[in-house]
């Protein structure tokens, strides 16, 4: 008989929530609360990363809007980081469940793995279940971004599958749709994203993401920050 054991894995993802204050701005997780926005993501080798600072960017520039960017908890051990040559985290605070509720906006970033958010990030969306027993999320926005190995890894079905979460927090999935005018049309280079949300191709993990998919990013958090600034301002 033939026994398999599956091998620890690595995955980035990304968190951000936006808060909405009058007149300021803070940077990580990226939450917008008319005010504030919170970004929040999981990244391992740095891609996930890379685009969370330009989705920050992106919704600091709409005035009133607060950016802050966190990362999701590690799950692997040190051991298995270490073999996986995973560089170390870098200073971006960590966020808990609870802090979630203090977000109006929210931009979730994460790596794939067969398709879906990567395991870390979804162990921490399963312990909001306190947030989703009181619907503290419903009614917020909430976007989503990625980075898959290869150009068929998962650009649409990573946020199509990660939607699911929203549904059951009552939130409100905002993407990116065409938005993003010429760029989302490119033919001539590799580029990652889709109407889903910002995204880029890690490859065997030498590739960094372009100044195309910089730039989608950018737009995705100035987009999701100024549609959270309406909701919150309509309420």
């Amino acid at each position: 008989m033939l026994q398999f054991h599956a091998s620890y894995f690595y995955m980035l993802q990304m968190l951000f929530m936006f808060f909405l204050c009058p007149c300021c701005f803070f940077p990580r997780i990226l939450s917008l609360r008319i005010s504030s926005c919170i970004y929040r993501y999981y990244s391992m080798y740095g891609h996930v990363e890379k685009l969370a600072e330009e989705i920050k960017k992106g919704a600091s520039s709409v005035e009133g809007v607060e950016a802050q960017l966190w990362q999701v908890p590690e799950t692997l051990p040190e051991e298995v980081l270490g073999k996986m040559s995973a560089p170390p985290k870098t200073d971006v605070p960590i966020i808990t469940p609870g802090e979630l509720a203090e977000a109006d906006g929210f931009v979730f970033g994460f790596p794939t793995r067969f398709g879906m958010m990567a395991a870390q990030f979804k162990a921490f969306l399963d312990a909001t279940g306190g947030l989703w027993k009181t619907q503290q999320l419903a009614g917020k926005p909430a976007g989503i971004f990625f980075s898959t190995g290869s150009q068929g890894g998962g650009q649409e079905t990573t946020a199509l599958t990660a939607i699911t979460q929203l549904v059951h927090h009552g939130m409100i999935f905002v993407p990116i749709g065409y938005t993003f005018g010429a760029g989302m049309f490119e033919m001539e280079k590799v580029k990652g994203g889709s109407p889903y949300g910002a995204g880029t191709f890690a490859g065997d993990g030498s590739r960094k993401p372009t100044e195309l998919e910089l730039e989608q990013a950018f737009h995705q958090g100035k987009y999701i920050a100024a549609i959270t600034k309406k909701l919150k301002g309509a309420a």
